[in-house]
């Protein structure tokens, strides 16, 4: 369980690098604005920052996800994203310094290696935050996110990116502030939580948690992540219950209760309206890549396909793929060839003229 006993409320924001989880990992140590509330965040980065500091790529983790997107020695287990991150890969650690830092209320809260503050972590007094840690929300995250840019001396992200609930996250740095992520990939991901979120595995999580606890919970995320092909694919017959088991060991169910209720929240429309985000996308010189699976049981492609069409329509530099995978939603970690010179050609492309100019802030 992370102990969050060091830190200090409204405390403004700083690294510690006294942590021993591995080569480049450090924890970021900051406060949510709404309600002051100190939180410790564990990144883990890859490469180096350069001398202008305009190469630090931005990775946002996944709803179960943690910061380990690549694994940070070649001892080490594989990272989720490793087909992408690494010397050579389209997410070139030998151009760009790659960093990824566990959102609060994380997942995987109970693994010692995995640093969050959340409800099942430690408050100053050392006793569990519980139903008193406060609601936080995406505005909240993306201002956390910002301090870490802060903290590492740079005036933008060359790009911000993520599959999931990261590319939901990736869609709100485009946004709220175009002009400081002038490149976002948003990976297996919508503009806004639609019926299968809302209507669906939004109250199919409140029962399933519940009446079959922790257990239950994964089993329902397994079911919408990997689809019945998925886990037939993946599993013969009563080898998922042993995963799950497993997967036990580090999950809280508070805190998958908890970013699923920030996920239900995701509406890129209660930012501005599309046509004012559209225009300052224009403005901004946002270029936008997006790629969904066909059949994904979180996110139908058929949201984020119109969006594209949408925002292409209007002038937006935006890329949309949509591809098959027998893993479907969790197709954006294990399929990742469908949109890998995608994003390669993104992380490349040269920066819009507006990042030539001092950041604008928050719209």
């Amino acid at each position: 369980m992370s102990d969050d006993r060091n830190t200090q409320v409204g405390a403004e924001p700083r690294t510690d690098r006294s942590v021993t989880a591995g080569p480049g990992a450090f924890v970021l140590e900051t406060s949510l604005p709404r309600s002051g509330v100190s939180v410790r965040l564990g990144v883990q980065s890859w490469g180096h920052l350069s001398p202008q500091r305009d190469n630090a790529v931005l990775i946002c983790h996944y709803y179960t996800g943690t910061m380990r997107a690549h694994r940070a020695t070649t001892d080490d287990a594989p990272g989720w994203w490793d087909q992408l991150i690494g010397p050579g890969r389209a997410i070139d650690t030998d151009r760009y310094y790659v960093v990824c830092m566990n959102t609060p209320s994380n997942v995987q809260a109970l693994d010692p290696q995995v640093i969050t503050t959340g409800p099942d972590t430690l408050d100053a007094a050392g006793v569990p935050w519980g139903e008193r840690f406060p609601a936080w929300d995406f505005a909240d995250l993306h201002a956390v996110q910002r301090d870490l840019l802060q903290v590492l001396g740079a005036a933008r992200w060359h790009a911000v990116m993520g599959p999931s609930f990261g590319g939901m996250q990736a869609l709100q740095w485009a946004a709220r502030t175009p002009d400081l992520a002038p490149r976002v990939a948003a990976i297996v991901t919508s503009p806004y939580a639609g019926p299968v979120l809302l209507d669906v595995f939004g109250p199919l999580l409140r029962d399933v948690s519940a009446s079959g606890g922790l257990e239950g919970a994964l089993r329902l995320i397994t079911l919408f992540g990997l689809g019945t092909e998925g886990i037939e694919h993946g599993y013969a017959p009563g080898a998922l219950t042993p995963y799950l088991h497993e997967r036990m060991q580090t999950a809280s169910l508070n805190h998958i209760r908890d970013i699923a209720r920030v996920v239900l929240t995701h509406d890129l429309r209660q930012i501005a309206p599309l046509e004012l985000l559209f225009s300052r996308w224009r403005a901004a010189g946002l270029r936008l890549l997006s790629a969904n699976v066909m059949g994904d049981g979180f996110f139908p492609s058929r949201e984020m396909a119109a969006f594209a069409r949408a925002s292409s329509a209007a002038g937006v530099d935006h890329r949309h793929i949509e591809y098959g995978s027998v893993d479907g939603h969790l197709g954006g970690l294990s399929d990742t060839h469908a949109f890998e010179g995608a994003l390669r050609d993104l992380l490349a492309s040269p920066s819009p003229a507006s990042a030539d100019h001092s950041p604008t802030g928050e719209s």
